[in-house]
């Protein structure tokens, strides 16, 4: 590997390397959260992906990163300002569904690569969808639905549901009460960014459930899991991986030991591909690699399998080298659905300590080579 340029500032990056490839110039920009709320998420992504194009003889890509700061209009600002003076080939790196809103479809109407290394709205899955977008991670239902899915293994039959109140949060309980067969025993949309639960806790201690299942990513998440554990209920928590994440686990502490969580991955996953990645991020990061940092993993790698084989000026070309997935997934076996969003296992883990580190081990499987209800009103 020849890095052949590297250039820091506060707000972004450009690196190239140096090796064989179909097509020698491809500029990807990645707009993602680095400050503020949910940095960590946005820090872990751009981690992930910097690590696979380190590791990769593929020459010629260069990527611009800026920080988004979890505001839409900086996102659109950023994204307009990367396609029309940066003239960059692919978009990647939003974390959060109201900034993909806000960005994708216009990036795709330019004739832009959008891959998504984590956000996944329905909107973007079914009739919104579009041949240049692609999602790495998940539809953002995903994982909500295989918490319903075990919730039913559990044998739970009133469930407490709670998320933001975000095109996220609105599709995660949409997840979960698709697949859960039991009735809710109470429903609340909070506020995005929310940081006191006392009157939700109340309204679920006042409820007759039998489990909880909360939707809660980033400092949303801690403040609820160390607020709940101090309320005295001992209601079972259910929820999916971004309130279980490697950066919140070591933040929450106690409180989160023994609780069930659903996700596409998980460092324990025994494969090659998901091993190597894990040390080496361990390796360069000095921390265990999220969930985050594995689904921009994946979306380097994807994108650098596609550059081996594709000219991303000839469209077509490149959009069947994407589609191809032909690339090692930390997950295992990777494809595409027809809405060019990933058909996947969905795990049940339980978050355990490993000395004095906080993580999550996969004791199950929810949902086996799953998708997307969405796929079926997608034209492509």
């Amino acid at each position: 590997m020849k890095f052949t340029k590297l250039m820091l500032s506060a707000s972004a990056v450009m690196l190239s390397l140096g090796a064989a490839s179909v097509n020698a110039d491809v500029k990807v920009g990645m707009i993602t959260t680095l400050s503020g709320g949910g940095a960590g998420l946005g820090i872990d992504v751009r981690d992930g992906f910097m690590l696979a194009v380190e590791q990769s003889d593929v020459e010629g890509l260069s990527v611009v990163i800026e920080d988004d700061q979890r505001k839409p209009d900086i996102a659109v600002q950023l994204a307009d300002k990367m396609i029309q003076s940066e003239k960059v080939d692919v978009l990647t790196g939003i974390i959060w569904s109201n900034l993909a809103m806000a960005v994708v479809p216009s990036a795709t109407a330019q004739g832009k690569f959008y891959l998504s290394p984590n956000a996944g709205p329905a909107a973007l899955a079914g009739k919104g969808c579009n041949a240049n977008y692609f999602n790495v991670a998940w539809q953002n239902d995903n994982l909500h639905e295989g918490a319903g899915a075990y919730a039913n293994q559990a044998g739970y039959s009133k469930s407490f549901v709670l998320a933001p109140n975000y095109p996220a949060g609105v599709d995660a309980l949409n997840g979960y009460t698709r697949t859960f067969s039991g009735e809710p025993a109470g429903k609340i949309l909070t506020k995005l960014g929310q940081k006191d639960y006392a009157a939700e806790i109340a309204q679920i201690r006042a409820s007759d459930a039998d489990s909880v299942f909360f939707f809660l990513p980033g400092g949303m998440g801690i403040s609820f899991l160390k607020q709940y554990a101090n309320s005295g209920l001992e209601l079972p928590l259910i929820g999916p991986a971004f309130s279980f994440d490697q950066g919140i686990l070591q933040a929450v502490g106690d409180a989160a030991l023994g609780v069930k969580n659903t996700s596409q991955w998980n460092k324990d996953i025994d494969i090659p591909a998901n091993m190597a990645f894990v040390k080496s991020f361990q390796e360069k990061y000095g921390r265990l690699p999220s969930l985050y940092a594995s689904q921009g993993f994946d979306t380097a790698n994807l994108l650098l399998s596609a550059m081996q084989v594709a000219d991303v000026k000839d469209q077509d070309a490149f959009r069947t080298a994407l589609k191809a997935a032909d690339f090692e997934s930390v997950r295992g076996d990777f494809a595409f659905a027809s809405n060019q969003h990933p058909i996947q296992n969905i795990y049940v883990r339980e978050v355990v300590k490993e000395g004095d580190v906080y993580t999550n081990k996969i004791i199950g499987t929810a949902l086996t080579e799953h998708s997307d209800i969405y796929a079926a009103d997608c034209n492509l």
